[in-house]
């Protein structure tokens, strides 16, 4: 297995590499800021909730993460600029940027587990018992990971250690998959026969299966660039968007049912039935005097404030005694296509 080349290292993919993967990295971390604004607003005046807690602290790892990932960038490009001997090395902030990728990473699966076991509330618990015991593996495996890498001192150390990060990546990858199908499965057992419900599940399922996949995404194309491309650093700056994308997936997820339902409050306002009542007042047959006190005390009595009224009346001619109001209630539907 070939050194990475440092003698007389090529500035575009290493530390160029590195360099875009913060920008990405920082990117990302200010769509994470738009969506928890936009969840705390949503959530405004419900009090302190576990989830409130999990975000503010999935925040502060996801800040750190981006902070220690800026101090590395720094200390190479600028502090040690052109310092050969301090490009070889592995700065502290580096490997505590690591540690910190991985507990986001699993935060966020614990997080996913948590949606997981409401979502099978009332059924059987295999399912979220089984990844659970995937994502405690995954837990291992990742803290195996972070022991090799406090071993490595040197950049080319990590070639020495690439069977750790495909055993992590690869079970963060399968881990990913068999969370996002639990769920998909789980929905799609909970149909219950209307079609305005089934179609909120199949849009929510289909939103679950997407922010899977982009979660999968960083995992997997850190695997394949460290496999193909391992004499550079663009794996390394892959690798700094993964816990990115994990942080963004799952705050999608809780926004998704927002997005959703304003979308069938739309299509439910839409359909809402305009109702007009019409108060036909049958001919009587007694003469009596029009007052127009009695006849706007009637029509203040009858009238509905939400309804369009319209009364009809004829004049009174005969003896009989006067009949009350008949309501005839017309109701007119307004569909749209959804």
């Amino acid at each position: 297995m070939q050194d990475l080349q440092l003698s007389n290292p090529s500035i575009e993919n290493t530390f160029g590499a590195l360099f875009i993967g913060a920008t990405l990295a920082a990117f990302l971390w200010g769509i994470s800021n738009v969506q928890i604004l936009f969840y705390f607003q949503m959530q405004r005046g419900t009090g302190m909730t576990f989830l409130k807690l999990a975000i503010i602290l999935l925040w502060i790892l996801d800040a750190l993460h981006l902070a220690f990932i800026v101090h590395s960038i720094y200390y190479y490009l600028v502090i040690n600029y052109a310092s050969m001997s301090a490009l070889t090395e592995i700065v502290w902030s580096f490997k505590l940027q690591v540690i910190f990728n991985v507990l986001i990473t699993n935060s966020v699966h614990a997080l996913y587990l948590h949606r997981l076991w409401i979502v099978s509330k009332g059924r059987s618990r295999a399912l979220p018992i089984t990844v659970c015991i995937t994502v405690a593996l995954d837990l291992g495996v990742d803290i195996a990971l972070v022991w090799v890498l406090y071993q490595c001192h040197m950049f080319s150390d990590l070639i020495k250690a690439e069977w750790a990060s495909y055993t992590a990546l690869s079970t963060i990858a399968v881990v990913d998959i068999f969370i996002v199908s639990s769920l998909w499965y789980l929905l799609a057992t909970s149909r219950t026969g209307f079609s305005s419900t089934d179609s909120f599940v199949d849009k929510l399922t289909a939103y679950i299966v997407n922010t899977g996949c982009i979660m999968s995404i960083g995992s997997v194309a850190t695997m394949i660039t460290c496999a193909v491309m391992p004499n550079n650093y663009i794996f390394i700056g892959v690798g700094f968007v993964v816990s990115k994308l994990y942080v963004n997936s799952f705050l999608a997820l809780l926004n998704a049912r927002y997005y959703l339902q304003g979308n069938a409050d739309n299509n439910d306002s839409s359909d809402k039935r305009r109702v007009r009542r019409f108060l036909y007042q049958p001919e009587s047959h007694i003469r009596v005097p029009q007052v127009e006190g009695v006849q706007a005390s009637r029509k203040s009595m009858s009238k509905h404030p939400d309804d369009d009224e319209v009364i009809f009346t004829r004049p009174a001619q005969t003896d009989m005694p006067q009949r009350s109001p008949i309501a005839v209630t017309v109701e007119i539907n307004s569909f749209s296509s959804v």
